[in-house]
């Protein structure tokens, strides 16, 4: 069997799209709501995969970085766009400091609309 943990939070912070031809080269703002995921198939002797709590105290942590930031100028996306799909990595990248031999960061959901999201996703993750 196996086994998808998820954890939502949301930030707010600014930016534009470098070489972007359209209203979103210009400086704009969002209210980001972000999902990440945790998959694995094996249970540890308490019967989870992860703790929650432990997915919540990092996320907090990569969330601080980004919220009320003008993300052009905050490093990665310094040198990147900060687009949807780069969040979503960067913020995937950041999870695999907290993985476990059960658990692997899986996919990262990056909303900028209630109706447009990007999805970084780790293809083969058991």
């Amino acid at each position: 069997m196996k086994y998808k943990l998820s954890v939502t939070k949301s930030f707010s912070s600014a930016h534009f799209l470098k070489g972007y031809k359209g209203r979103c080269e210009n400086l704009h703002g969002h209210n980001w709501k972000v999902r990440a995921a945790f998959c694995g198939d094996k249970l540890d002797n308490t019967g989870i995969l992860i703790d929650f709590t432990d997915i919540k105290k990092h996320f907090d942590k990569i969330i601080s970085y980004l919220d009320h930031e003008f993300l052009n100028e905050i490093t990665p996306f310094n040198e990147i766009n900060p687009s949807s799909e780069n969040i979503a990595s960067f913020i995937l990248e950041k999870f695999k400091e907290i993985e476990t031999e059960n658990a692997k960061v899986c996919e990262v959901e990056v909303w900028e609309s209630e109706s447009s999201s990007a999805t970084a996703i780790i293809e083969g993750v058991k």
